[in-house]
C-alpha cells in the first residue's frame, strides 16, 4: 500500500548538555521517512535549496525512501537552531530561516496521486488542505499541526479536521486547540470536528489514542540515554503510519498497534543526534523492541478465586 508524506525538509543546529551538531538533515518529512521506511517504502514531497546536502537524502533512498517529489530550487534552504535544557524538556528557539520553504507549493509527482495512506507534515494547514485536493482516494489521512497554525490559521486548520481521519499533536496543541487543560476532554473536542481518531504525544509520558468511546495508552519506551528529542514525534508518526501501511488496515486493533511501533521509532530517534539515532537499526531489531514493548505492558489477569 503506498505511503506519502508532505512535510519540511530542512537542516538543524543542535545544542543540549549531552553534545550538539550542526546543519544535521532535519525537518518533519525526513524524521518520519527515516522511521517509517523501516516498516514501509515512503514517498516524500518537499523542497530545498541548492545548498542542501542532497547526496545524503540519497543515500537513504536505499533504505526504501523515494526523494523524487522533493523540489531542488534556487536559494538557501530551510534552517532550524535550538537550545534545549538539562532534562530535554524545554527548548529554546535561537534561529529560523525559512529559506525556499517559505514559497513551498506542494506538487505531487507522478504517481504520488494514487497514494493511500498520507501524513500531512506540519506546514500551513491551506497548504495541507491542497494536498488533499490532489490525492485521489485515500485510504487514510492524518495530520500534524502546531501552536503557530493554531493561533494564525485556526479557521484553516478546522476546516482541514474535517477532511482528515485523524490529528496528531502533543498535549500543548491539543490544550491550546480546544482551550481545555484537560487532554481527554481535549482530545473529544478535536473527535467533535470531523478525525475519527485523536494521537496526543506526551513525550517522555508515551502517547494517547482516542477514539470516539474508547481510549487506549502507550508508555514512552524505558531508556538510560537519551541525546536529542528533535523529530521524535514524526518518528512517532513515521512508525505509526509506515505500520498502517504495512499491514494494509486501519481498524482499532491495528491502530493499537501502529501506536507500539510509532513509540517505538520514536525511542531509537532520540538516542542519537537528528536522524542517527537510526544508524545500524534494521527491521529485526525494531521487531525485538516491539516484542519488549510487549513484554513492559502486558499484564496477565489473575484466575478469579474460587
Amino acid at each position: 500500500m503506498s505511503l506519502l508524506v508532505v512535510g519540511s525538509v530542512a537542516l538543524d543546529s543542535i545544542f543540549t548538555p549531552f553534545g550538539s551538531t550542526a546543519d544535521a538533515l532535519g525537518g518533519s518529512a525526513v524524521h518520519f521517512a527515516v522511521a517509517a521506511s523501516l516498516l514501509h517504502p515512503v514517498r516524500v514531497v518537499g523542497v530545498v535549496g541548492d545548498d542542501y546536502p542532497v547526496h545524503e537524502l540519497e543515500r537513504l533512498a536505499a533504505r526504501g525512501i523515494d526523494w523524487s517529489g522533493v523540489e531542488r530550487v534556487r536559494g538557501e534552504s530551510f534552517r532550524w537552531k535550538g537550545k534545549y535544557s538539562y532534562d530535554l524538556q524545554s527548548r529554546e528557539t535561537l534561529e529560523t530561516r525559512l529559506g525556499v520553504f517559505a514559497d513551498f507549493r506542494p506538487k505531487l509527482p507522478a504517481g504520488a496521486h494514487g497514494a493511500r495512506i498520507v501524513f500531512l507534515g506540519n506546514i500551513d494547514p491551506v497548504l495541507q488542505l491542497s494536498v488533499l485536493d490532489q490525492v485521489a482516494s485515500p485510504l487514510f489521512v492524518a495530520c500534524d499541526t502546531m501552536n503557530y497554525w493554531i493561533q494564525s490559521k485556526r479557521d484553516d486548520l478546522l476546516r482541514l479536521l474535517a477532511r482528515v481521519d485523524m490529528l496528531m499533536v502533543n498535549d500543548g496543541e491539543a490544550r491550546e486547540l480546544s482551550g481545555d487543560w484537560n487532554i481527554h476532554r481535549a482530545g473529544r473536542w478535536i473527535l467533535e470536528r470531523g478525525p475519527k481518531r485523536v494521537v496526543i504525544k506526551q513525550g517522555e509520558y508515551g502517547a494517547l489514542l482516542l477514539e470516539p468511546g474508547r481510549s487506549f495508552h502507550i508508555p514512552a519506551f524505558p531508556l538510560e540515554e537519551v541525546f536529542d528529542p528533535t523529530g521524535a514525534g514524526d518518528a512517532f508518526a513515521g512508525g505509526f503510519m509506515g505500520y498502517l501501511a504495512r499491514a494494509n488496515a486501519v481498524d482499532t486493533d491495528h491502530m493499537r498497534r501502529a501506536m507500539v511501533y510509532g513509540a517505538t521509532m520514536g525511542s531509537y530517534s532520540v538516542s542519537g543526534f537528528a536522524v542517527r539515532g537510526f544508524e545500524g537499526v534494521s527491521t529485526a531489531d525494531v521487531e525485538e523492541r516491539v516484542r519488549q514493548f510487549v513484554d513492559l505492558t502486558h499484564v496477565p489477569l489473575a484466575e478469579p478465586a474460587a
